[in-house]
């Protein structure tokens, strides 16, 4: 067999996807919302955004194979094999993330939550007329939350930070590398050797429930206040 044909595996779920683009645009919306002073939507923008990491990550334990942090999460001395062999050309073997962007996920995730978390006990913002003060702030001291004040803010542009590394090893790998990373996360398809076992796939069912779970979790939190 010649491994060197090409077929198409789908290799990502539509929950993995939806989690990636929503989560893209939800962020824009954060940001632009805040910016201009729309604090309802930026307060509901925080809560999907909450939703959507807490239902990631309980995916990354129950969900598809290439969803589950077991099965991309590697050691440090995988990801410097793979981080010393990137320069060399060589077809798209990968599966699900490699070793290095495996720890990305991680990175961007733990940002992710502590994005909204902070939020919701920050404090309140005198130039904004309606709802900047996070939902459980007077659960915690003043000081306290305004020192998440600061941290939410903070953690935003880390969060841009990460993301721009995240855009720019993107574009390495499709320039240097001709691999296109893209595509599959738009599709969930990517073009593997022939004889790639495909992943296998969550049950949409189990999806359902865990997102309803995340989102009424959620909901319960913000009413804690």
């Amino acid at each position: 067999m010649d491994d060197q044909t090409l077929v198409q595996v789908r290799v990502w779920d539509g929950w993995v996807r939806l989690v990636h683009w929503a989560t893209v645009l939800l962020l824009a919306l954060s940001w632009w919302s805040g910016e201009t002073g729309r604090m309802q939507l930026h307060t509901l923008s925080g809560y999907a955004v909450l939703t959507l990491v807490l239902f990631r990550i309980a995916w990354g334990f129950l969900g598809s194979d290439t969803a589950r942090f077991g099965r991309f999460l590697r050691s440090p001395a995988a990801v410097l094999r793979h981080l010393g062999q990137f320069r060399r050309p060589g077809p798209d073997r990968e599966i699900g993330h490699n070793a290095a962007g495996g720890w990305m996920v991680l990175v961007l995730l733990a940002l992710l939550l502590a994005q909204p978390l902070t939020g919701l006990f920050s404090a309140e913002e005198p130039e904004f007329s309606y709802g900047a003060k996070g939902p459980l702030a007077g659960l915690v001291s003043p000081g306290t939350s305004n020192w998440l004040t600061g941290l939410h803010e903070v953690t935003f542009d880390l969060i841009l930070l990460a993301a721009g590394l995240h855009v720019l090893a993107v574009l390495a790998y499709r320039f240097i590398r001709r691999h296109d990373l893209v595509r599959p996360m738009l599709t969930g398809v990517k073009w593997l050797p022939m004889g790639t076992a495909a992943p296998r796939l969550g049950s949409p069912a189990l999806a359902v429930a865990l997102l309803a779970g995340a989102a009424l979790l959620v909901y319960g939190v913000t009413r804690l206040g």
